[in-house]
């Protein structure tokens, strides 16, 4: 096994020839989950103008406690065109602008109302109830940095600050071809030695996740030709992501077609448990994923390694999977040669989180993924974890 890649090896390998995408401008209202590709900057201070966070009374803290006079009513979303006086308050909405001569507000619940007075019976603190101008985020200051995934939230930023568009790296274009003489589509009636087609609605589906824009191709045989013409077709995406055909069988002939599309390989085969066959190569800076073809080592070589390579195009700075600390529930017998990406069940304690390896591990069984919250490293070795030992896991989303 001394010619197998580590996981880490393969996944530096896959990232140093991911490079970013160019970018372009993108509106608000298309940006959700999109990645920042500069720093977006704000357009006005936010709050912009002193204001309200409760509905109450604009008062002179000095003036407190005491009877006031309401000389007016400032109603969100209008300007306060006129100065507080001493002696006096003005009635006002939560948003609305603190008048000149205020120094807070009081809620409304906090006060004695009699005609055209109120009465505090006690001190109110300068400042209480007002939110400061740019006490958010000030002009010119950066609200979501370069490298940053839109969320609703960082959205929402961008929106109160005045930002119509924002510039992002394009979104991968990427390209899902299964392959198998074996394969049929769910729905149509199978013959003997035939299965339903999986791996093609698995990976694009991570690839959308992550994402990408996916054109997911129809299956192709283990036919030379018909697989050459659809690699040439699914060549001109920024990502390929094939499945099955990269082992040593007779049948397997995704490597050597792509060899002869152009395709330089950079590594076959990953000391890894579920996808030792993955295979990955360069054509003109589109980067080609063989993935093997039993299901859940699809899913597995998805997380490990192209989900990093489409990161890391969006221009993400840190593309790699980010590993947890947990505890291990039951043992788990050590594989010497590789590492082991074992499908598990997350739960919560008060000790923190705890990882329950699913029984039926084999490759194949993709139904048992359905309850799989995690992927549980067991690493190489000659002996077996046991209950309660530390272990790192990867979230599954």
């Amino acid at each position: 096994m001394a010619d197998l890649l580590s996981i880490t090896e393969a996944q530096s390998l896959v990232v140093m020839h991911a490079r970013p995408l160019p970018p372009e401008t993108v509106s608000l209202e298309e940006a959700a989950g999109r990645v920042v590709a500069e720093p977006a900057v704000a357009v006005v201070d936010l709050p912009p103008f002193p204001s309200s966070a409760m509905d109450g009374y604009a008062v002179l803290s000095a003036d407190t406690p005491g009877r006031l006079r309401v000389s007016g009513r400032i109603p969100a979303g209008k300007p306060a065109d006129v100065s507080l006086g001493p002696g006096e308050a003005m009635g006002i909405a939560t948003g609305g602008v603190v008048p000149d001569g205020a120094d807070a507000v009081i809620p409304i619940e906090y006060v004695v109302e009699d005609d055209n007075d109120i009465e505090i019976a006690s001190v109110v603190e300068n400042g209480a109830n007002v939110r400061p101008r740019g006490g958010d985020i000030r002009a010119g200051e950066t609200v979501v940095e370069r490298g940053s995934a839109l969320t609703p939230a960082r959205l929402g930023a961008l929106a109160a600050a005045g930002i119509p568009e924002v510039r992002c790296t394009r979104r991968p274009r990427a390209a899902v071809l299964a392959t198998g003489t074996e394969l049929r589509r769910p729905g149509e009636e199978l013959a003997a030695g035939e299965i339903y087609e999986a791996n093609g609605l698995i990976l694009s589906a991570q690839l959308e996740a992550a994402g990408a824009a996916v054109e997911r191709l129809p299956a192709v045989g283990d036919d030379e030709g018909a697989l050459r013409a659809a690699l040439e077709a699914a060549l001109a995406a920024d990502i390929v992501v094939t499945s099955g055909g990269v082992s040593v069988g007779p049948h397997d002939l995704v490597r050597r077609v792509e060899g002869e599309l152009g395709v330089e390989e950079v590594f076959w085969r990953v000391a890894v448990k579920p996808g030792k066959p993955l295979a990955f190569g360069v054509r003109e800076g589109t980067l080609v994923f063989g993935l093997p073809g039993n299901p859940v080592s699809a899913l597995v070589s998805f997380e490990l390694f192209v989900k990093p390579a489409v990161r890391a195009l969006q221009g993400v700075p840190e593309p790699l999977p980010r590993f947890e600390r947990g505890r291990l529930v039951g043992t788990r017998r050590q594989n010497p040669e590789r590492d082991e990406l074992a499908r598990a069940r997350l739960r919560r304690s008060d000790d923190g989180a705890l990882l329950e390896p699913l029984s039926g591990q084999e490759s194949h069984m993709i139904a048992r993924s359905a309850g799989a919250d995690a992927l549980l490293l067991v690493p190489r070795g000659e002996g077996e974890l046991a209950d309660g030992d530390s272990v790192d896991y990867l979230r599954l989303d």
